[in-house]
C-alpha cells in the first residue's frame, strides 16, 4: 500500500530526511516514533503532497506523491498536528463544506455526514458551533473530515496531542474501529505506550533516518545488552544485594521498593543459572522476574545507540 524509496529532504546543509526507505502493507496501523525534529512531520507532509522531497519518492497504492499528487490526495486523509477549523460553522456544516470540496453530491453528503458523526461520537454535537467544542471533540471532528471521501490511507500527525486521558481513550477506540474497516493508518505520537497498544508496527526515526522498524517485540529483540531483573525476598534485603553483587554478569545492584534490582548482561542460559543459584541460596527468594521494556525504553535505547554511531 505504501512504499517510501530513498526519501530525502534537505534545507541547505541540513537533512531533515536522509534516504528514508519503508514499505507498509494495506490495513496496517503504523506508529512513527521520534523526538521533535527527527523527521516525522516532514515525512507525513511529503506523503500528504504538501511538501516536495529533495530526492526520492513515495508511492501510495501505486501512485507517486511526486508525479501524481492529485491522485494521491484522493487516496489519503491527512490530519496535521495543528489542524484548522472554521469556528462560525456548526459541526454538520463543517463536514458538509469539506464533502462539497471533494465533489460529493449533496444527497450522498446528507447520508454520509450522520454516519461519520456517529463514528466519532459527535452525533449529539451536530448542531454545535465548532468554536464551542472541546479540544478532544475538535480532534474527532477533524478525523471525521479526513474520512469524508473514504480514503484508503489515514495520515495522522500527533492525533492525541494535548488531549486529556478520557479523550485519548476515545481517540484510540475510534482508531480501532477504523482499523477494523481496513484503513491503513500512519500515526505519530509522543505518547509512546499508547502507540504500542494501537499499532501493528512501529518505526523509530532519528536524525532523518529510520533506525528501527517492526513490531514492539521484534524491536526489543534487536536490542543488545542488559536486562532489568527484579528479585523479591522475604527478609534481609541487604544480604540479597550482597549475594547478587558477587554474581557474574550482574551490575548496578540496588534496593528499591522492598526488592533487589539489577542489570544482567548474560545470555538466557546464564540467566537461568543465576536464578537457580538464587533459589538454592539462603536469601529466601520468592519472586524473580525480568522487567519488560515498554516503548519508551525501546525508544531511548535505540536512539542512544544511534547517537553513539
Amino acid at each position: 500500500m505504501i512504499e517510501i524509496k530513498g526519501l530525502t529532504k534537505q534545507y541547505g546543509q541540513f537533512k531533515a530526511l536522509d534516504h528514508l526507505n519503508l514499505t507498509l502493507d494495506a490495513g496496517v496501523v503504523f506508529g512513527f516514533v521520534g523526538a521533535n525534529g527527527a523527521g516525522k512531520s516532514t515525512t507525513f507532509s511529503i506523503l500528504a503532497t504538501l511538501l516536495a522531497p529533495t530526492s526520492g519518492d513515495a508511492l501510495i497504492d501505486g501512485k507517486s506523491v511526486v508525479r501524481e499528487p492529485k491522485e494521491v490526495r484522493q487516496l489519503i486523509g491527512y490530519m496535521p498536528d495543528f489542524f484548522g477549523v472554521y469556528d462560525q460553522l456548526k459541526a454538520e456544516e463543517y463536514l458538509d463544506f469539506y464533502g462539497a470540496s471533494y465533489g460529493i453530491p449533496a444527497a450522498e453528503r446528507k447520508k454520509l455526514i450522520p454516519e461519520l458523526l456517529e463514528l466519532v461520537n459527535l452525533t449529539h454535537k451536530r448542531d454545535a458551533y465548532v468554536d464551542l467544542l472541546s479540544r478532544g471533540m475538535k480532534q474527532r471532528l477533524c478525523l471525521a473530515r479526513c474520512l469524508i471521501h473514504d480514503p484508503k490511507v489515514l495520515i495522522l500527525d500527533e492525533p492525541a496531542s494535548g488531549l486529556d486521558p478520557r479523550a485519548r481513550v476515545e481517540m484510540r477506540d475510534i482508531l480501532r474501529k477504523l482499523k477494523e474497516l481496513g484503513k491503513t493508518i500512519l500515526i505519530s505520537s509522543h505518547i509512546l505506550p499508547e502507540l504500542a497498544e494501537m499499532c501493528d508496527e512501529i518505526g523509530v526515526i532519528d536524525g532523518g533516518k529510520l533506525i528501527a522498524h517492526g513490531n514492539v517485540a521484534t524491536i526489543q529483540a534487536q536490542l543488545q545488552g542488559e536486562k532489568h531483573i527484579t528479585v523479591k525476598v522475604r527478609a534481609d534485603l541487604a544480604s540479597a544485594r550482597t549475594f547478587f553483587e558477587q554474581q557474574p554478569h550482574v551490575v548496578d545492584v540496588h534496593i528499591e521498593r522492598e526488592a533487589v534490582h539489577f542489570m544482567f548482561k548474560g545470555n538466557d542460559e546464564e540467566q537461568r543459572a543465576l536464578m537457580i543459584a538464587a533459589l538454592q541460596s539462603d536469601i529466601n527468594v520468592y519472586s524473580f522476574s525480568e522487567d519488560e521494556k515498554d516503548l519508551e525504553d525501546v525508544f531511548m535505547a535505540i536512539t542512544k545507540g544511534a547517537d553513539a554511531r
